[in-house]
């Protein structure tokens, strides 16, 4: 079943590698015989599913997650069950590559207004006699 992000990107489950380990935290005697958290590796570098835009917004967003070899590798250990945890980890990769989908705003700089200029140099002026009306009496 491939893992659907948005309408037109849609990972095959053979780009997905998940690797299932021993877990910490609570679980009593049974943690130290199930494998329940998950480990989701995604070779994004080399997927045919991602255009390039979307892998460079992708690895900026990813951060250490990111390998050198170009693979996300997320980890998921929050449930006892090992499906919860594969559902939840899909769920993050989803999100991730949602969010890298979006294009940033491009920002066009501007120049304060003269007359904006001049208020705050104004305004600046008439604080600072405030501040030196403030002395000792004479």
């Amino acid at each position: 079943m491939p893992l659907r992000i948005t309408d037109s990107i849609e990972i095959a489950d053979w780009e997905l590698t998940e690797q299932f380990v021993r877990s910490s935290g609570p679980g009593g005697q049974n943690v130290n015989k199930v494998s329940s958290a998950v480990e989701l590796r995604f070779e994004a570098a080399r997927s045919p599913s991602l255009p390039d835009p979307v892998k460079s917004r992708l690895r900026r967003l990813a951060g250490r997650r990111w390998t050198k070899e170009g693979a996300l590798v997320l980890f998921c250990d929050e449930t006892r069950h090992q499906a919860r945890n594969r559902e939840i980890v899909r769920e993050r990769l989803a999100d991730l590559i949602r969010e890298a989908t979006v294009k940033p705003k491009f920002r066009v700089k501007t120049r304060p207004s003269k007359g904006s200029i001049e208020r705050r140099i104004k305004a600046k002026k008439v604080r600072g006699e405030v501040k030196a009306l403030r002395g000792r009496v004479e």
